[in-house]
């Protein structure tokens, strides 16, 4: 019986899925749908022409093993690319794309391409002789891509606001929209782009404006009669540099004249950078026709960084303000605060502001105590039921089997690491132990705590484990 092309495809993400990051698999994978199989050629399906050249760039050793695993040495892949008309409409075309994995040369079918009507219109607002504005960018100097550190939260963010600022207004995400929950660094990406391009290319007019200060500018220019200004401003510009458009929900005037700012940016080869606190789809309050345009390009989001993340960024700061910390403080705060790099990096400032005040070294105990304002629950009592789901994610096993009969190896010693840890941070019996680990008897408990302490002694991987458990559990 012969596969279909959404089996050969399935397996092929079952490979895939195997040999690189979760997260990387989710954002460059996940989205592909198969379409066809023609004898050995499979043809699949990504959102855009950017999709297609991250592909070739970075996945295309790996493609062209798994796709030739499923169909034979003669496999070959082809993309079909959605790709948006810059049109009212929005509705989008396709285009096919054999893959340069395979040897083949990449073509592209005639299609449609809009015409840029002002591409020989000269803009009226400009006057002959005039000297180039000198325009302030309202840019932090701290924001830098020196400043962030990279990881799988925020790699294809970054990885886009380079190429952005190499070549501004060239590269195929145009608008660049970033978005992400509050504090995650949306600001200070889109910054640290504007900042990259001043740097390289100072003669080119960058702004970066919140959306509120736009919408009070255009209020503003509506009072005094100088709308024109207003729109000739931004219509000037090399990058903007847009901050936070949800706040465009429901300022249909405000809209409609970035749009119109839009439009003629974008057709003058200009670069649009925008951020939000959710992706495109999920805005409501905005115009379908300014949505549209904001999904022409690239829409990157930033996720809440790991730990190893939190950590660099710590250390990232430390060293910027020229300070050492115990290692154990800089873990317990980035342990605890793992949802808000803006508060991550307030907890250490407050920790090194008490600090200073008070001359006291900062040690593990004056981190609790001092940032009981930024972490919940430091105070609560470490619970059975805390370490059991602690012991049992770290070896990736299911709670309810701990309190189950099973002999399976890996269950025991979930079980008995559980055990062992619940007699040495609480306060429960060993009667009790026994009957929250699935109705157990206190001997069982002794048995189990007895093990543990022997494998400490006698094999240094076991050991290992126990104190990284223990180590988790004392920044909690």
């Amino acid at each position: 019986m012969e596969k279909t092309c959404t089996e050969v495809w399935k397996n092929c993400l079952q490979i895939i899925k195997d040999n690189i990051p979760n997260q990387s698999f989710k954002t460059w994978f996940e989205p592909i749908t198969a379409l066809k199989l023609e004898g050995k050629v499979l043809t699949i399906q990504v959102p855009s022409l950017f999709f297609y050249e991250w592909l070739e760039e970075h996945y295309v050793g790996l493609l062209r093993k798994t796709v030739k695993k499923q169909l034979g040495e003669d496999g070959r892949l082809e993309y079909n690319i959605v790709v948006d008309k810059s049109s009212n409409s929005g509705s989008p075309y396709t285009t096919n794309m054999p893959s340069n994995g395979n040897g083949a040369e990449a073509k592209i079918q005639s299609m449609p391409i809009p015409v840029s009507i002002n591409k020989d219109i000269k803009n009226p607002f400009i006057i002959p002789g005039l000297k180039k504005l000198n325009v302030d960018p309202q840019l932090n100097s701290n924001y830098t891509f020196e400043n962030y550190i990279e990881g799988d939260c925020n790699r294809l963010a970054r990885s886009a606001g380079y190429a952005v600022a190499a070549k501004p207004g060239g590269t195929s995400f145009n608008p660049l929209m970033i978005y992400g929950g509050v504090g995650l660094g949306k600001t200070h990406l889109a910054q640290a782009i504007g900042n990259e391009i001043k740097r390289s290319m100072p003669d080119k007019l960058v702004i970066y404006v919140s959306c509120e200060k736009f919408c009070q500018q255009f209020v503003d220019s509506l009072k005094n009669n100088t709308i024109n200004d207003f729109v000739n401003f931004y219509q000037a510009m090399d990058v903007i540099i847009m901050d936070d458009v949800h706040n465009f929900a429901g300022k249909e005037k405000t809209q409609d004249i970035f749009f119109h700012i839009f439009n003629h940016l974008h057709q003058s080869g200009k670069q649009v950078i925008l951020t939000s606190d959710k992706a495109p789809k999920d805005l409501a309050g905005l115009e379908e026709r300014l949505l549209s345009r904001f999904k022409w390009g690239l829409s990157a989001d930033l996720q809440i960084p790991d730990l190893e993340t939190r950590i660099a960024i710590l250390r990232k700061k430390m060293y910027a303000d020229g300070i050492e910390l115990p290692g154990e403080v800089v873990e317990y705060v980035a342990h605890n605060i793992d949802n808000n790099v803006r508060e991550l990096e307030g907890a250490m400032v407050s920790l090194l502001a008490q600090a200073t005040l008070n001359k006291k070294e900062i040690d593990l105990n004056l981190a609790k105590q001092m940032l009981k304002n930024f972490i919940k629950n430091t105070s609560k009592e470490i619970s059975m039921e805390y370490i059991q789901k602690l012991v049992c994610e770290y070896f990736e096993v299911p709670v309810d089997m701990v309190k189950s009969q099973t002999r399976k190896r890996e269950i025991v010693q979930a079980r008995q690491i559980s055990m062992y840890l619940s007699k040495s941070h609480t306060k429960s019996s060993l009667k009790t132990i026994g009957a929250f680990f699935g109705g157990r008897d206190h001997s069982t408990v002794i048995y189990a705590c007895q093990t543990v302490e022997d494998l400490i002694d006698t094999d240094k991987k076991f050991k290992a484990y126990v104190h990284d458990i223990q180590k988790k559990l004392k920044m909690s």
